[in-house]
């Protein structure tokens, strides 16, 4: 099942990627795995998969106990900042940055074990009270104030579009976000790279694809529905 499921995806992504003219080297897929087991990742592996999203630090972290070979782990759900300690050496990218202070106890943690720690800025395009993620008016603001700690990297912006009837109409979310990124990355803020955009999930990524996501995460697609009632 898991190895259909992703020819389907990665037919889906080369799609979009020739609609938008794009290389299908400029977007990297993330199978969402949260909620699924070790079994499941392990059949995505066999098919060449080495992106992985987990929404929580510890799920994350016991995952990657398991499973020793190298692959790529996304932080990609809300992280508080008494987390950061067990995640910060863990996750190739934290995808869910969203406050000066969150950005200053990534700092804290990552200078202590003398690395960098790689992440993006959460926006909430949406403006969605239930969301986390910074209003794009204070996105700027908060990539200046990173950009002065010397072990956190700012690579990107990372949103979730609100949730919509037609796939096509999340394009909007997705375009402000581009468009957002493009604004910072004119101002050329020493150190900050505005390569990544996260964006997309199983209903809307081929519309992110097309508005110029590098990123695209796809759970449901790949795994099928969640159980939140394991992750045994």
């Amino acid at each position: 099942m898991i190895k259909e499921n992703l020819e389907a995806v990665e037919k889906r992504v080369q799609d979009a990627c020739k609609r938008a003219g794009r290389s299908r080297d400029e977007v990297t897929l993330i199978a969402v795995s949260k909620t699924k087991p070790v079994s499941l990742i392990r059949e995505a592996m066999a098919c060449g998969q080495v992106d992985f999203g987990e929404n929580k630090v510890q799920e994350l972290c016991k995952k990657q106990e398991e499973i020793r070979e190298p692959l790529r782990w996304h932080l990609i759900g809300h992280l508080q900042r008494n987390k950061v300690k067990y995640v910060v050496d863990k996750a190739c990218l934290i995808h869910s940055v969203d406050s000066e202070r969150l950005a200053q106890e990534i700092q804290k943690e990552a200078a202590k074990r003398d690395l960098v720690c790689p992440v993006l800025v959460e926006v909430n395009v949406g403006g969605e009270e239930t969301k986390s993620g910074v209003s794009p008016q204070e996105a700027l603001p908060l990539v200046r104030s990173i950009a002065a700690l010397p072990n956190v990297k700012v690579k990107g912006l990372m949103t979730v579009a609100p949730p919509v009837e037609k796939p096509e109409d999340a394009r909007i979310y997705f375009k402000e976000l581009r468009e957002l990124a493009d604004t910072i990355r004119k101002e050329a803020i020493p150190g900050v790279e505005m390569k990544e955009l996260s964006m997309g999930m199983t209903g809307d990524f081929e519309a992110a694809i097309e508005e110029g996501a590098t990123m695209v995460r796809v759970g449901t697609a790949i795994f099928g529905a969640r159980d939140y009632g394991t992750t045994k």
